[in-house]
This record gives structure tokens, sequence and C-alpha cells, in this order.
């Protein structure tokens, strides 16, 4: 009866019906409502614009994340037709995308009651916005590639189990789903891209699914050809990557701040390590027990370069495999009745439920709130040119609210500033967390610039830009002045004034200032003589 009772779940139907739901909830608003890192959502849509002005990630401009991570940006801002509705529209893109390969492998992988679950939890994880390991109000589209990465890193590593249901295309669809998430990974954030290389690698110990591995394989290396031929930018975006390792890529934090890594996530360690126990107790296999551990493992070295205290989604990945090995070991051997007792069964997917249902309530409740907050124009409209429809708002966010709005005030302290100087083009830069100017203003954005200047994670005094590149087609240089209402301590803008201002003071004079901005507008003939009052870079 229980068997009977799962094949009529239809799975497939009801995470299409979610996928859908929470596509609708993301774009029907058209609004973007943020509660917290306004700079890193100026980041994310300067990267839009960018892209649709013609620049090439990588190519012309640096940064430490793949093409992908401003393509999908981009497509929605074209989507949308405002820089405010760009990200909803970016992150229901995904979720169409990742639909079809999370629908192909869980249904064909994991039990219905597990794939239902699994899968909403991970449409779940795309759709809403919040950074994983924050509170339900701490509404902000930062940080999406990290969640695209998780899901789609997740979703790859279900293949690790053998289809239950085989049918005469499943490896050309298997092959197929393997080969788009891995590109997916390579092309967004290569951490997790080495993540997804591994795991292939090790599948190579399953003789079963080798024919899909080796048809993935080549599809990898065909695309990647491809890609190189008309991106033409893979040696520079290993340079990026090579840059932000030399920053702070390495295991990040001190032995105190990686405790509590492990502290924050030690309940999910724990779960897991009670379904992998419970697993391998029951099929005694060498190569299950290294696949938790490469979970494990892997999950803790991935969240170690994020932005994150929680949210390692493969422990739940391992968890599903360990609780559909449960599953099926359980009802194999129908001579055994206490094998294929109820309690066995019943009690690895009631811990599976309790594993995923807290996350799954937190994040339906995010996204429901969002689509609340901006369905209703909670807080303030950002009330700046083409940023009309993003909206900064105070729920029960006070610190926060109040961070933005200073830092909002400074944004249009500069645009002002910059709209009476009759520009006719002129390239900005910013020595600041983010530069908003060009897609404010509707100028061209400068080339082979760092557009993210996140002291101590992008570059600091050993691993930066040379100011040549970073400056060489700008006009005009925003400095911000020392305040209390920084985005970055002000050790942090001190360091990148150490940094450029030797040549900013040699190429550059001010033009304007006001009690938020310099503005130095580039000399037709450097002045040799300013060198001597800025010093070298240490």
């Amino acid at each position: 009866m229980e068997a009977l009772t799962e094949r009529r779940i239809p799975v497939r139907a009801l995470l299409l019906v979610v996928a859908a739901s929470c596509v609708l909830l993301l774009v029907l608003p058209g609004q973007t409502v943020t509660t917290r890192y306004l700079d890193d959502l100026f980041v994310i849509l300067d990267g839009a614009y960018r892209v649709v002005s013609g620049q090439v990630p990588s190519r012309d401009f640096h940064t430490p994340l793949g093409p992908l991570a401003y393509y999908l940006p981009a497509a929605g801002y074209a989507l949308a037709g405002t820089l405010g509705g760009a990200m909803p529209a970016a992150m229901a893109l995904a979720i169409l995308a990742f639909s079809m390969p999370t629908i192909h492998i869980l249904g064909s992988r994991l039990h219905p009651f597990l794939a239902l679950l699994f899968g909403v939890l991970l449409l779940l994880i795309l759709a809403v916005p919040i950074n994983l390991g924050e509170g339900i109000t701490a509404l902000s589209f930062a940080k999406f590639y990290n969640r695209i990465g998780w899901v789609a890193l997740s979703i790859l590593l279900i293949m690790y189990l053998r289809p239950i249901r085989l049918h005469k295309q499943q490896d050309l669809f298997d092959a197929l789903c393997a080969t788009g998430l891995t590109l997916v990974m390579l092309y967004t954030k290569l951490t997790y891209g080495i993540a997804a290389i591994a795991f292939l690698v090790f599948m190579l110990t399953d003789r079963h699914q080798r024919r899909w591995f080796f048809a993935t394989l080549g599809l990898l290396v065909i695309t990647c050809v491809a890609v190189e031929m008309i991106w033409q930018s893979s040696r520079a975006y290993l340079a990026d990557l090579h840059l932000a390792l030399n920053v702070g890529g390495r295991l990040r934090g001190t032995w105190g701040q990686i405790a509590d890594h492990i502290l924050g996530n030690l309940t999910d360690y724990v779960i897991l390590a009670i379904f992998a126990g419970l697993a391998l107790g029951r099929t005694r296999s060498l190569r299950d027990g290294l696949f938790y551990l490469f979970c494990a493992t892997t999950g803790f070295l991935i969240i170690n370069q994020n932005f994150q205290a929680w949210g390692i989604i493969i422990l739940y990945t391992a968890s599903a495999v360990a609780a559909e090995t449960i599953l099926r070991f359980e009802g194999k051997d129908a001579a055994n009745p206490i094998e294929r007792h109820w309690s066995v069964r019943g009690g690895a997917k009631l811990l599976f439920l309790a594993l995923v249902l807290p996350t799954i309530v937190h994040c339906t409740a995010a996204l429901g709130l969002h689509m609340i907050s901006a369905s209703t124009r909670a807080g303030q409209s950002i009330a700046l040119p083409h940023l009309e429809q993003v909206r900064i708002a105070n729920l029960w966010t006070w610190g926060e609210y109040d961070t933005a709005d200073l830092y909002l005030t400074t944004i249009r302290d500069g645009a002002k500033l910059l709209s009476e100087m009759n520009l006719n083009g002129e390239k900005i830069f910013a020595l600041d967390f983010a530069n908003p100017f060009p897609m404010i203003l509707n100028t061209p954005p400068p080339k082979g610039d760092m557009p993210w200047l996140q002291w101590e994670h992008t570059l600091n005094t050993s691993a930066f830009i040379p100011a040549k590149t970073l400056m060489t087609d700008v006009a005009l240089v925003m400095e911000p002045k020392p305040a209390g209402d920084a985005t970055q301590p002000e050790p942090a803008r001190e360091g990148l004034r150490t940094l450029y201002g030797r040549y900013i003071a040699e190429y550059f004079e001010i033009a304007r200032e006001t009690d938020h901005w310099k503005v130095y507008r580039r000399r037709s003939q450097p002045s040799p003589g300013a060198v001597l009052n800025h010093t070298e870079p240490s």
C-alpha cells in the first residue's frame, strides 16, 4: 500500500506548480525590495548594466565571478525593462532553467516523498531573496550566485544514485543535465565548478553509470572550447580568480571563525551522520562512505569561501542519498519482515522531513515577505534615475535601514553633483565598494576596472589591480570623504586611497567637492610634482 501511494504522488507536476508559483511571486510585483546589502545590489545591477551596454565580463572589466553571474541579471534586465525588475526576473529565469534537471534527476532517482521535499527545498532556495543563513527580514538579492551554486551542485550530486526506473533516453537526459549543471557552476563561480568536476571524476567508480559520464565529459570539452572561441577570456577569468585567491580565497578567517562555521552547521552534520550511519550499517559500502565524506568536506570548504555562516546545502543532498539508500534496502527483501517494518522506512522519511522542513518554512516566509513588501510598495523608493523600482524597507531592521539610508544619501549627493557637470559621455569611476553612477546617469561604464572594490575580499595592499589598468579610460574619479555612514569601514577606504591616491594625484585634479565627495577630472598632462605628496602602496 505504501509503495502504491508513493507512485501516485505526482512529483513532476507538483514541482512544476511550485516552480511556477515561485516565478509569479518574484516577477508580478515588478519591484526589488531590500533591507540590507544595498551596495551589493548596486554591484549586481551595475554588472547587468555593463553587459547590456556591450561589455564582456573578464574581458572589459575584472571580476572573480564567472560570466553567467552577469549575463543572468542582464537577461533579467532585458526581460523586465527596468533595473528594479532585473533580479526578480533573473531568478525567475534561473528557476525555469533549473526546473527541468530538478524534475528529471530527482524524479528518476528518489522516491516520490523524498523527491518532492528536496525539490521544493531547492526551488525555494533559488527563489528566496536572502543570503542563506540570515533572517527572514534580511531581504537582498546579494550573493545570488552562491544559491545558484549550491542548488546546481546539490542536483548534480543526486546523480550518485542509480536511477530507480530506466527508460531508453535515460543516459542522454542524464548527460545533458550533468553537462548543463556543471557548466552553470564553472561559469558562475568556479568554486562550485571544481567540486562538480571532482564529483564527476569520482563517478568513474560506478561502472553502471559510466555511459552518461563519458558523454558528459565529451559535451563539457566541446562546450568549453566553443565558449572560449566566442568569449576569449578564460585566461583573464583565471587571472582574476588568482587575484581573489591571493586576497582572501584561502581557508578564510581565524580558528574561532572556522569553529563558528562548524558550530553553525553542527545540527545538519549530526543529522547527516545519523543518516550515513543507518545507510552504511546496511550497505557496508566504502564507496558510499567516501561520498558522504566528500559532501561533508567539500561543503565546509565552499562555505568558508562564501559570505555565509550557515547553509551547506549539499549536507541535505547527502542526507537525501542516504535516506533513499535506506528505503531501497528496506524494500528489496520481502522475506525479512523486520527489515521491511514500517518504522524503518517511515522513520527515515520523518527524519528527512525534520531536516528540510525548517528551511522550507524559512524560505517560504522570506519569499512571501518580499512579495507582500514589493506589492504594497513598502519602504522608500531609491528615487534615482533607472532605479525607481528599487526600494529599501525597514522590516524590523532599524540598524540596517539607517545605514542604507545614509549610504543612499551619499549616492544621491554624488549623482546630483555629476548631473550638474554636463558629462557628455565621460566615464566615471568610484573609489568605493560599488560604482552605481554610470547606470544612474546612463553614461558608458569604464573599461579595465573592477566594479567591486571590497577591501580584503577582492583587493588589499598586496593583491590589487594596478591603477593604470583600473583607470585607463576614466575621465572622472569619485572619492568618498571620510564619514560615519560609509558602507566600508574607514580603514578600507583609507586602504583604497593608499593604493590609488598617488595615481589620482598625478593624473587628475579636483573639479568639484561636496560634503560627501571629491570629484577629480583627468588632467590634460600629468603632474609629476603631485607624486611627492602621496605614498607608494605597500
